[in-house]
Formats: structure tokens, sequence, C-alpha cells
């Protein structure tokens, strides 16, 4: 069975040929029933067993990845990564990138207003939307909070890349990369379709197929994943839809791609994702209420008289073109995406009388070119390198973005009637770098990395800030606009040592950045004000990673310095954008997976940090010392699998995460939320080209908080979901 597991190169074909499997519910019959029927399922196996036991160490040294832009297996990169594969993406029922960051230690993600990720104790940055971890597919970059999700249906494997990457995959990876790597056609057309349906009338469709038009020259695919569901939160108010917190999702994707001699490639990508949520998984109490007053009981029946929804819309193009010439290839990727975001949101998450009819509101259009020209030596070992150049140009049309709310006389208290404050901005910003990697052996087991990139940030901005009453039009109350230029080098250098042939250890240093930016929600102040400067970190990483026999183990120890974090600063009435000067994390990871026998297998990743402001001015209050919010004081995630010859298979995941910290604005503090665990469970049956499954979430049915925020409006929690059950079927061809 290793091969099934660690192989990420054998195709869908020869994963169904030797991993036709499911089993027993509970860990403990699943460990019984495997010693007990081990014998018996060994004897009626195939007649070359030990040709198969060979094959399985092979693969369990063989994962090949792409972190340096070049492939190399994953034991020889000087970093620490996690690769999941086509199989236990299915395995396991990930279905989006929230799921895949759920895998991967020290890493978390809060989905509120998009899915803002933290990671190692960097957080989302301010007035930028942009993710400390930047997903690409196909060589297109997704790291604005919004629209931050992927297809998991064409994907041969997603490379986790944890650590500064900025050096190979530009300015926004100052915590790492979500690499997805989708499926190459072959000259047989393949494909999958399945369907499931769950809890809440949930119901999710996907399909693929890709195979060649031409045979050795012209290929083509097409890929499709639908989902929705009722969600489990009901709105009570009269003439409001029951169902508060449903959601919609889609994504369809196409491709052509034209191989019209050994050396020259050519793919052109097109997709388009659009996604639709209403509510938000949690409930608002009033202004000033601590984190201990909410439960999700309450939460499942809320009342607001607003419709509340939030939608993005992704229209996306990749051209990759590569030559191999004998010695060198040279690759151009080429890519333009536009997201459209929408959101309107009751102003005060209830249904005050105050407030009847007033909403919060969010609109904004990003259009982004990039164009990369890399050139890479064709060595598979010695001396290797990659270098290049890189170019991007930015559009950000923000607005309306504001909110509607009743206003007083602050002297008899009279009402004024309704009023609204409304930002509408424009930011352009233009990227320009130059970057280089080698890698270069040192003999008795020794190999250097030496990396840097260059890069140049233009950004400007051009706003109008108006406050009026609702339906009324008038000039501007405050207006600024600004440009900035920033240049910097990251560097990053690695040593790795080769213990053994399949051991190697490694020290590493890199340093990693987010653009600063403007707060495009500025109501008074100077542009230096409503200005941040880029955030930058330090990495110092330790780490051991190999492979025996049924047994692979990822481990590694990290400190890093951040400066100039990206924050809020009050200033009497007036929200301004600020860096926090500096703070730093520290911490552990561990990653293993272990087959004691062919049918079981065990899996486990485990992170532990310490993240803390070291000064942090945030004007009326100073936050020296304090944790750095919403970063998990640990990550834990253990899993066991089994799997028998004749097809059934089971699984149960459990994921604890420790305490967590929340900005409370209005008591200008942190709210601790405590450590919650959460158990999946997953059966079914494979046979053929046929898996029919079931699967219950959050089987205990714990009750958590995922999300908190605290200002002069309301105060307001988000939480996990439900248990939700669910079944599914999937054919393979």
């Amino acid at each position: 069975m290793l091969d099934c597991i660690f192989s990420i190169r054998r195709g869908a074909k020869a994963l169904r040929r030797t991993c036709p499997r499911v089993g027993p519910v509970l860990v403990a019959v699943l460990l019984v029933f495997a010693v007990g029927k081990g014998v018996g399922a060994e004897e009626g196996g195939s007649a070359d067993s030990a040709a198969e036991h060979s094959a399985r160490s092979i693969a369990v040294e063989g994962i090949t990845v792409t972190a340096n832009k070049m492939e190399e297996d994953i034991t020889d990169v000087p970093q620490s990564i996690t690769v999941i594969d086509e199989f236990t993406l299915q395995e396991k029922g990930i279905r989006n990138v929230a799921d895949v960051i759920n895998e991967i230690p020290n890493m978390s993600v809060r989905v509120d207003h998009g899915n803002a990720v933290n990671f190692r104790g960097l957080n989302a940055s301010m007035f930028t939307n942009n993710n400390p971890v930047v997903i690409y597919i196909d060589g297109v970059a997704f790291s604005d909070r919004y629209g931050f999700d992927a297809s998991m249906v064409n994907v041969e494997r997603i490379e986790v890349l944890r650590g500064p990457q900025g050096t190979l995959y530009g300015k926004d990876a100052i915590g790492g990369v979500i690499n997805i790597v989708t499926k190459k056609p072959t000259n047989t057309w393949q494909g999958k379709a399945g369907a499931e349906y769950g809890s809440f009338n949930a119901v999710q469709g996907l399909f693929n197929a890709g195979g060649p038009l031409i045979k050795n020259m012209l290929f083509a695919g097409i890929s499709g994943w639908y989902s929705q569901d009722d969600g489990w939160i009901e709105n009570t108010y009269p003439g409001m839809s029951k169902h508060a917190d449903k959601k919609q999702d889609r994504r369809f994707s196409g491709y052509l791609l034209y191989t019209p001699t050994e050396r020259l490639s050519a793919r052109l990508t097109l997709f388009n994702d659009f996604a639709k949520k209403h509510w938000q998984p949690g409930y608002a109490l009033p202004s000033g209420t601590g984190i201990s007053a909410f439960n999700r009981d309450d939460a499942e029946k809320v009342s607001y008289d607003v419709p509340t929804f939030n939608t993005t819309d992704t229209f996306g193009q990749s051209l990759n073109v590569g030559y191999e010439f004998d010695a060198v290839t040279l690759t151009s990727t080429t890519t333009h995406r536009k997201m459209e975001a929408e959101g309107d949101y009751d102003a005060d998450f209830g249904d005050s009388p105050l407030f009847a009819g007033l909403k919060q509101f969010d609109e904004s259009t990003l259009d982004t070119w990039t164009q990369e020209l890399r050139l890479s030596s064709n060595n598979t070992e010695g001396l290797r390198w990659v270098g290049g150049v890189y170019v991007d140009f930015e559009r950000r049309d923000q607005g309306p973005y504001g909110m509607q709310f009743p206003n007083f006389d602050p002297l008899t208290y009279a009402s004024l009637g309704n009023f609204e404050m409304n930002a509408e901005s424009k930011t352009d910003s233009k990227t320009q770098a130059v970057f280089g990697q080698v890698m270069v052996p040192l003999g008795a087991g020794f190999e250097m990395t030496l990396g840097g990139r260059y890069q140049r940030i233009e950004k400007k901005i051009d706003l109008d800030m108006f406050y009026l009453p609702v339906g009324m039009a008038g000039p501007p109350m405050f207006s600024f606009n600004d440009k900035k230029t920033w240049n910097t080098f990251l560097p990053k250098a690695a040593l790795s040592y080769k213990i053994a042939e399949d051991w190697t250890a490694y020290a590493s240093y890199s340093q990693g950045y987010m653009p600063g930016g403007f707060n495009y929600f500025a109501m008074g102040g100077t542009a230096e004000d409503n200005s941040f400067d880029p955030q930058r970190s330090t990495n110092y990483e330790l780490g051991v990673k190999g492979a025996l026999e049924g047994f692979r183990v990822a481990a590694s120890v990290f400190h890093m310095d951040i400066k100039d974090i990206h924050v809020y600063k009050s200033v009497g009435t007036m929200y301004l954008t600020d860096n926090a000067k500096k703070a730093h994390s520290q911490g552990a990871e561990l990653e293993l997976t272990w087959l004691p026998m062919d049918e079981i297998e065990l899996t486990g990743a485990f992170g532990i940090i310490n993240a803390k402001y070291d000064d942090y001015d945030a004007g009326a209050v100073k936050f020296d010392g304090k944790k750095i919010e919403e970063t998990p004081s640990h990550t834990a995630r253990v899993g066991v699998a089994y799997y028998h010859p004749l097809g059934p298979y089971a699984r149960l995941d459990v994921k604890n995460q420790g305490a967590i910290y929340f900005y409370d604005d209005v008591n200008k503090d942190f709210a601790r939320q405590g450590a919650y665990t959460v158990a999946d469970m997953r059966i079914g049956w494979r046979y053929a080209d046929w898996d029919l499954y079931a699967y219950v979430q959050n089987l205990t049915d714990e009750k958590y908080i995922t999300s908190f925020r605290s200002n002069t409006m309301v105060s307001y929690a988000g939480f996990g979901q439900p248990r939700t059950f669910g079944v599914g079927v999937r054919y393979q061809f």
C-alpha cells in the first residue's frame, strides 16, 4: 500500500489498480480487524508480493516537488514542505484551500470576510487584504483574502512551502506558498465524476476529463466543481429568507496543451470561480460584550432585517510556454486575473429599529497582469540554478465602501436622520523584479543554496471620503492622493547535509516581505498618517527530514524576527494605518507518516509556537509583550486509516487547536479562546472504477469559536460548523 500513499507520479489508473480499499469505523476495531485479517489478506494477494514490497520502498523515497521551480526529491530540498497528493485529497475529503490549511502545522484560517490566513504569527495585511501565504495555480498567484480558494478537481499534488518564499515566488510570500500542481494529460482520455449529499441540504458535484485531440501534439482538458447548502443558521425575522447562511460555490476551468516537439510546449488555461455566501457563521451582541458570553447554541437562530451576503467572481487566463535547450530551459509565464467582489451586510447584525434597513457595503475590482521569464539549468544533480525577471501591474477600484447609521445631535441627542460614510478609491501598483538561485555541491554530502530577489514596487492612490445623508449626493468630506516607491533585496541562504541516502539535515536563512500601502477608508489626517511601510521578516530554520521503509518524518525549529507589522492605530476618533515596530515568533514543527503494516496508515502533524509583539504602540494603548492575535499556541493533527485489499476502507482524523487570542477594540485588549478538538470520520468501498463513501465531520459536535471582533457598534463571534453527515459516489475512467 505504500506505493498508493507516497507515490505521486503514477496516475489515476495505477492508483485504482493498487488501491481498492475501505474498512471498519472505530480505531480500535480497525486495528484488531487488521491484525486478525493481516495473514489472510496477504495470502489472498498477488503472487509477486516481494516485488510489491520493493516498489513500496522506492515510492517512499521518491516524492518529487517543484519548490525551487525545478523537479527535485522532497528529501533534498532544504526547507519545510508538506505534500498532499491526489489520493490523499480524495481520501480525506479535502475540498478547498481552507481544508488544505487545516492539514499544515502552525497554519490556520479565519473564514470571515474571505479567508484570512495566519502562519507562524503572520496575519493578513490591513488595507491590502493580502495574506501572508500565496496560492499558485499554473503560475497564477492568489494572495487577496477575498477569492482565496481553488478547485481540487484536477490536482496532481499540492506543495505547501513553509517560510519566506520571496526569492522565487514574489513580493507577498512572506509566510509561505501553497503551490497547486495540476495534472498533465496523457495520450489516453482520463477523468472522473462525482456527487455528494449531506446535512443542511448540502449538494456537491464534480467532473474532470483530459486527453489528446491529436496524439502526442495537442491535448485538452476541462473540469468543474459545484456546491451549495442551506447552512445551519435560521433567520427568524419576518419576510427574510429562513436560510441565513446559505452558500453557493462553482469553479470551472479548461486548458489546451500544444507540444509540437519534445522540446517545445505551450499551455493556455482559462478559469472562472464564483462564490456567494450569505450571513456569517455566527451572531452579534451589544458592543463591549466579552467573548465568554457567546455560545454556538445561540447562533443557530438569529434575527436581522437586511439581506447580508458577499460574492466573489474571478476570471483568469494563463499562458505557459517552455522550450528545452540542451543545457537550459526557457519558460515564459503570462497571467491575467480579474476579481470582482461585492458585499452587503446588516449594519448592526440584528434587527434594532434604529438601524432598520441600514447596511454596510463593500465593492471592489482587482485587475492584475503578470509576466515572468525564467531560465533554469537542466541538471538533475550537481550545480543547478534558476533565474529570471518578473513584472506585474495591478489596479484596485474600491468602492462604494462604508456603512449607514443613525445620526444624532451630540448635545440634544435629537435625531438628524440616517447618514452614510462611503470611501471611493483607485489604487495602481507596479512591481519589477530580478531573481536567481543556485544550488552548489560542496562535497562530503554538503550543498549550499544561495538566492536573492531585488524588486521595486510603486503604488499610488486617489481617494474621496463622503459623509452625507443616505441617498443624497454631494462633495467629499476628505480627499487625499499619494504615491510611494519601495526598493528591497530579499536574500536566501541554506546549507544542507546528506546524513544518509534518504536523510538530510539543513539550516536556512531567508527574508520575507509584504508590500506597504494606503488606508482606503481614510476620514482625516495627512497622507503620511494614511500610509504604511512594508512588513519584513527574517527567518532562521533548522530541520531534518528522511524516510525508512514504511516511515517518513520531517522536523524543524524556527525563529522569526518581524518588523513593521501592518496594524490599525487610533488617534482620537479616527483609525489610521500604521506599523507596529517589532515582534517575534519561534516554535517547532513535526510531520510523520508510518505504515506499521500494509493495511494501516498512521499520520501526524504537530506545531507549537510562541508569537509576541515586542514594540506595538496602538495610540491609545501599548501592546508590548502581548500575544500576536489569531495565532494558535499549537496545532496537532493525527490520523489513522485502514485499507482492505478487497475494497473497504476507513479513516479517522483528529485535530486539536490550542488557545488563540482575538483583538478586542472596545476594551483595548486581547480576548482569549481556549483549545478545542474536532474529529472527522470517513468510510467507503472502492470497487473497480467506483468509490462509494459516507462521512461525518465534527464527530463529537464540538462547539468552538473561530473568530471574534469587537468595535463601537457590536461584538461578533463566529463558530465552527456543527456535526454534519454525508454520502457520496465517485467514478474514474
